[in-house]
């Protein structure tokens, strides 16, 4: 599995809300807010994991996901390290 880096930036001259690059480094526009970051930031680790998806497909399962994981509640609040390990062990 490939790591990914992330990166806040404002991306305006880029006129983008985030970019991938394929050494696993994703940029995002530092003044997204609540869901559309959660969109975004999915979007793009969908473009480092799944390369061969079209750019319809990325936006198709971001979306869904995105809409799915804020309907359960899900929001950037906790930004400890200290959680339980996830399924391959790793934390």
């Amino acid at each position: 599995m490939a790591k990914i880096k992330i990166i806040y930036r404002k991306l305006g001259k880029e006129q983008a809300y985030g970019i991938a690059s394929s050494d696993g480094i994703i940029e995002i526009d530092s003044r997204l807010k609540s869901k559309k970051h959660l969109e975004v930031l999915i979007h793009e680790m969908l473009h480092i994991l799944q390369p061969k998806d079209s750019e319809e497909m990325v936006i198709k399962k971001s979306v869904t996901l995105t809409k799915i994981l804020w309907q359960e509640g899900y929001r950037r609040i906790d930004q400890s390290t200290d959680h339980e390990p996830f399924q391959d062990g790793t934390k």
